[in-house]
């Protein structure tokens, strides 16, 4: 029975780490956006054009730089989207 239990707990833990998984801000679609509490179809987009217009987000603090964005919704994201930025592909070797 124990056994049963722990293999269930395990089970629950594995599941529950990949439901999880954070929102990066900075490659994110207009729906995964959309898909975070307090987010709706403007703030998406507001998201999207301020990335494409000014680069990568650093940290999440910078999305108080969107328009219609404050500190009561950067609260509420803080624990469910990350800024991690792309490394970018290296420039290609020259051949001689």
């Amino acid at each position: 029975m124990r056994k049963l239990i722990r293999m269930m707990v395990s089970l629950v833990i594995l599941l529950s780490g990949t439901a999880f998984a954070a929102v990066n801000i900075n490659t994110a679609s207009q729906s995964e956006l959309e898909s975070l509490q307090g987010i709706g179809p403007a703030k998406a987009k507001a998201i999207i054009e301020y990335r494409e217009k000014n680069g990568s987000f650093v940290s999440v603090d910078d999305l108080g730089k969107v328009g219609g964005i404050g500190s009561g919704t950067i609260k509420q994201l803080r624990d469910v989207v990350t800024a991690e930025v792309e490394k970018s592909a290296e420039a290609p070797v020259k051949q001689e």
